[in-house]
């Protein structure tokens, strides 16, 4: 049986404001997944559109419900047009996020090894694989505890750290990491921390031992350096986090040193109960 045309302009009208429709309420980033690549990334886009684009990995944005990355970075202040250096950014899991953030009125400053190891030359291939998301990044080699010149004096709007305090404290140079990122900083700028964080009345041996550290430890060392703490924010907080694991914080997510053994437990508990910290570096008299 033939159609009535009228009836096929109908329908072929209706379709395709369908179509219309379905695209003006996606994300950016969702119609970008689609097509494999990344968004163009400019002065307005949004930490939400960033968060779930597809130069993520489905790993790493799984990750983003143990991480709150918007709640920290905002807890924080972060701007489009901050110079930010990022402190041993790992394998890149948040640089991924500051990257395209400050790419078009910012600059974003991450430190690496000095060596050749292993870690660091995956970090610096997964920076050159993809220069429309990383290609403005500046890398700053380091090798503390005497190389730690991060950015010139007094040129930094904001400092960040993630869940690497416990590994300065354990190799004896965190002062001299908080010494750096105090120099580097304008006067009125932040340093955003976030570490694991211990049970209260835990031994400085304790905390090398299971990488988790006590939070007025910290901030007393950080304000040693000069800092002032400003702020503390429970969005990375994790009451089922027991903290008392025979691996130490390394037996939860997302390393689960201890393999398929109580893996379920693990899993369900997720990543670490951590502080989240906002220092200032005061203004001169």
């Amino acid at each position: 049986m033939r159609q009535n045309p009228i009836y096929r302009q109908s329908l072929l009208k209706t379709l395709i404001l369908a179509v219309f429709i379905l695209a003006s309420v996606m994300p950016p980033s969702v119609l970008a997944n689609e097509s494999g690549k990344s968004p163009t990334f400019d002065g307005t886009t949004t930490l939400q559109t960033i968060l779930t684009s597809s130069h993520r990995s489905l790993a790493n944005r799984d990750r983003d419900k143990y991480r709150h990355p918007a709640e920290t970075l905002k807890f924080f202040g972060l701007r489009p047009d901050m110079t930010v250096v990022e402190l041993w950014p790992g394998s890149g899991w948040y640089t991924e996020i500051l990257a395209p953030f400050l790419a078009s009125k910012g600059q974003l400053i991450v430190t690496n090894s000095a060596s050749n190891s292993k870690s660091t030359l995956a970090f610096q291939q997964k920076l050159a694989a993809n220069p429309e998301v990383f290609g403005k990044v500046k890398v700053v080699p380091i090798n503390p505890p005497n190389e730690l010149t991060l950015a010139p004096d007094n040129s930094v709007d904001l400092v960040v750290t993630f869940r690497n305090i416990h590994n300065w404290v354990s190799a004896g140079y965190a002062e001299q990491v908080y010494a750096a990122a105090y120099k580097a900083l304008k006067p009125g700028g932040i340093l955003g921390v976030e570490e694991h964080r211990a049970k209260p009345g835990i031994s400085l041996q304790e905390s090398i031992k299971t990488g988790y550290m006590p939070e007025d430890g910290v901030i007393a060392a950080v304000e040693k350096a000069g800092f002032k703490l400003v702020g503390k924010s429970e969005i990375n907080a994790n009451p089922k986090d027991t903290k008392d694991y025979p691996g130490g914080v390394w037996t939860l997510p997302p390393t689960l040193s201890q393999g398929q053994k109580d893996r379920e437990r693990f899993v369900t508990i997720g990543e670490s109960d951590r502080m989240t910290l906002k220092f200032v570096k005061p203004q001169a008299p």
